[in-house]
């Protein structure tokens, strides 16, 4: 199965400290991968020194067998991103931000489609500051999806959406994923990881301490439970007793 995120030694560090220690992933095609560990554990640094915004220190990074660094404007024409904080202006409607991101791109998806998918067709005249915090986390993983990408990457994706607006997202991402979407993600929840990930990777201080399936992540920690068994490989358990 062809690789389309290939993750090799990447490290970064900031005043001697590692926040990324020697990490190594690798994620097939229509794969969905979660990243996921603690605040702080290093899994936005993760995100951004593979789509290069953020230099790392050491490794190779291939999305689509490039190099984000060397062919940027090649590769961001097949990948989508939604960042944790995005910031837009305020007095800009939400199709006037649909239409600018589009007109980036050669190819791009039908935003009006995408907009009604995500439950946000209603909304396509407001303004961005008239969007609840869910809406805008919803607007953002759209804008990420008007590239029409091969793959993208979102960062906490459903943070401050309610149970019914989550499962939503997710029946539209698992929907994208049947049509060859391939997804790497950061959660804290764990019921998502579950619902939406192939397979999972867990950070602590910047080490990856378990990659496999959740499956094989409460098998390996003897727990019935997959959150017990994400804190007993992460630690947070421990740390809060």
């Amino acid at each position: 199965m062809d690789q389309t995120i290939q993750i090799s030694g990447l490290s970064k560090s900031y005043a001697g400290k590692n926040v990324i220690d020697h990490l190594s992933i690798s994620v097939a095609a229509g794969e969905v991968y979660g990243l996921l560990g603690a605040n702080g554990a290093g899994k936005s640094t993760t995100i951004e020194c593979v789509l290069g915004t953020r230099g790392a220190d050491s490794g190779i990074v291939r999305i689509l067998g490039v190099g984000p660094q060397k062919k940027r404007k090649q590769l961001f024409e097949q990948v989508g991103v939604q960042f944790q904080e995005a910031n837009y202006p305020d007095k800009i409607k939400v199709k006037e931000l649909c239409e600018e991101t589009a007109c980036l791109y050669k190819t791009p998806a039908d935003y009006v489609q995408l907009l009604d998918r995500f439950g946000l067709i209603e909304k396509k005249g407001a303004f961005i500051s008239e969007l609840s915090g869910g809406q805008k986390q919803k607007l953002f993983i759209v804008l990420a999806l008007i590239p029409d990408p091969k793959v993208v990457f979102l960062d906490e994706l459903t943070t401050g959406l309610d149970p019914k607006a989550r499962r939503s997202v997710w029946k539209s991402l698992l929907e994208l994923k049947a049509q060859g979407l391939t997804i790497f993600l950061t959660s804290h929840y764990m019921d998502e990881v579950e619902v939406l990930c192939d397979r999972i990777g867990i950070l602590k201080a910047g080490k990856l301490i378990f990659t496999g399936t959740v499956r094989e992540a409460m098998e390996q920690s003897a727990c019935s439970k997959f959150e017990d068994a994400y804190l007993w490989f992460s630690g947070e358990e421990a740390d809060d007793e």
